[in-house]
C-alpha cells in the first residue's frame, strides 16, 4: 500500500473543492429548511405555553368550584337528613291519605279552590261575628226557652178560644187548608 504524497493530497482537495462548491447550494438551502423548522418548534413551544396557561387556569377554577360544592354539599347533608327524617316520618301518614288526595285532586275544580280561598280571607270577619253576634244570642236561649213553652201555651189557649167563636171554625178549616196548599201536601180544591 501507497502512502499519498502531497500530489494526491492536492488531487483530493481540488476534488473536494468542486464537491464542495456544489454542495453549497443544497446546504444553503437544508439552512433555510432548519430556520423554519426552529421558527414552527418555536411557535409550537408558545402555544404549548399558552395551553398549559389555560389549563392551569381551568385546574384552578375546577378547584375553586369543586371547594364551593363541598360546601354546599357540607351544609346539605343536614337539611337532607332531616328531610328524610321528616318524610319517613309521615309516610305512613301520606300513604293513607293517597287515595283521598287523589279523589279531591279529580274532583276538585278551580273555581272550588277560589271559593275555598276566599272563605279562608274571610275567617276571621266570621270568627268575629261569631264571637260577637252568634254565642251571645245562644247563651240567653237557655232563659229565653221558658218564655217560649209559655207563648206556646197561650197561642194554643187562644186556638181554643177563636175556635168557639161562631163561624171561626169554616175561617180556620180555610187556613188550614191554604196552609196545606202551600206546603204541597194537597192540591187547591
Amino acid at each position: 500500500m501507497r502512502l499519498p504524497g502531497p500530489r494526491d493530497l492536492v488531487g483530493l482537495v481540488e476534488r473536494s473543492g468542486e464537491q464542495l462548491v456544489g454542495l453549497l447550494p443544497r446546504a444553503a438551502a437544508l439552512l433555510d429548511s432548519a430556520e423554519r423548522l426552529l421558527l414552527d418548534a418555536e411557535a409550537l413551544v408558545a402555544r404549548i405555553e399558552v395551553t398549559r396557561a389555560d389549563a392551569q387556569a381551568l385546574v384552578s377554577r375546577t378547584e375553586v368550584t369543586r371547594a364551593r360544592a363541598d360546601e354546599l354539599v357540607t351544609g346539605l347533608e343536614p337539611t337532607a337528613r332531616r328531610a328524610v327524617a321528616l318524610l319517613e316520618s309521615l309516610e305512613p301518614s301520606l300513604t293513607r291519605l293517597q287515595p283521598t288526595l287523589e279523589r279531591l285532586a279529580e274532583t276538585t275544580d278551580p273555581r272550588e279552590v277560589d271559593a275555598m280561598v276566599g272563605l279562608v280571607d274571610r275567617l276571621p270577619l266570621l270568627a268575629a261575628k261569631v264571637e260577637t253576634d252568634i254565642i251571645p244570642v245562644l247563651d240567653t236561649l237557655t232563659t229565653v226557652s221558658p218564655d217560649l213553652h209559655d207563648l206556646l201555651d197561650v197561642s194554643r189557649e187562644l186556638n181554643l178560644m177563636l175556635a168557639k167563636l161562631p163561624g171561626m171554625g169554616r175561617v180556620m178549616k180555610r187556613v188550614d187548608d191554604q196552609q196545606e196548599v202551600e206546603e204541597g201536601h194537597r192540591p187547591p180544591s
